[in-house]
């Protein structure tokens, strides 16, 4: 009989528990978000707490208290597609990659007039990024669609031809949403409802052009709902 394990079963116990306590922290860890985008991902004219990455990790964090961490949001008022991986690439990115990634691109592209061939281009390798930065799981990569600054304050008061600009937001959403479903992305639509909502007083912030939190706060019921979906 032994009384005492042999040196093959204290090594595969000390090796279990060696694995154990390398794994126990990043089960416990909290998950992690990285939000892309332009002036509307960045929140322009609203205070941090009302940006929609910063109330979609609030409003996870309500149904599961501290399971995410604050999100990363690289983006910027005026940024292009190609001006987004250019500030990716001046950016701290985790090595690690995230455990949710979101989109938000294309109105400046538009806005400044560029072609839809480079557009489409351009998108595709950012989706192809936002992909690789969710470790290649691409049902952890959200794409929201552009919303319609045609139909804002700012865009009346520069007599703005409305019905070119939503043709032409129209044009770029079909354009991302097939690069999407290629891709088999999930596509948010929020151009429709911001096309009800967008002159409306109090959902616009001070410069007349870009959304109030309350805004915010639908895209991020929408967000929301289609995270939920995920298998973290």
């Amino acid at each position: 009989m032994m009384l005492f394990p042999s040196i093959l079963t204290l090594g595969v116990m000390l090796s279990f528990f060696m694995i154990s306590e390398k794994v126990m922290p990043d089960q416990t860890k909290p998950f992690t978000y990285l939000a892309l985008g332009d002036s509307y991902t960045i929140g322009e004219g609203v205070e941090e707490k009302d940006r929609y990455p910063v109330q979609l990790v609030s409003a996870l964090n309500e149904i599961e208290e501290n399971s995410w961490s604050s999100p990363q949001i690289i983006a910027k008022t005026g940024w292009t597609v190609d001006e987004l991986e250019v500030g990716i690439n001046q950016s701290l990115t985790d090595e690690q990659g995230y455990d949710l990634v979101t989109l938000l691109i294309g109105v400046n592209n538009q806005y400044r007039g560029r072609s839809m061939a480079d557009f489409e281009k351009d998108f595709e390798a950012m989706l192809r990024r936002a992909i690789d930065f969710a470790r290649g799981q691409k049902d952890h990569v959200v794409v929201l669609s552009i919303p319609d600054w045609g139909v804002t304050p700012f865009a009346v008061t520069r007599n703005t031809d409305k019905a070119k600009v939503a043709l032409e937001i129209d044009a770029y959403n079909s354009a991302k949403k097939a690069i999407c479903d290629k891709y088999q992305i999930t596509f948010i639509d929020i151009t429709e409802d911001y096309r009800v909502i967008g002159a409306k007083t109090e959902m616009v912030v001070e410069d007349q052009l870009h959304p109030s939190a309350l805004v915010y706060s639908r895209w991020t019921e929408k967000l929301l709902t289609e995270v939920q979906k995920i298998k973290f």
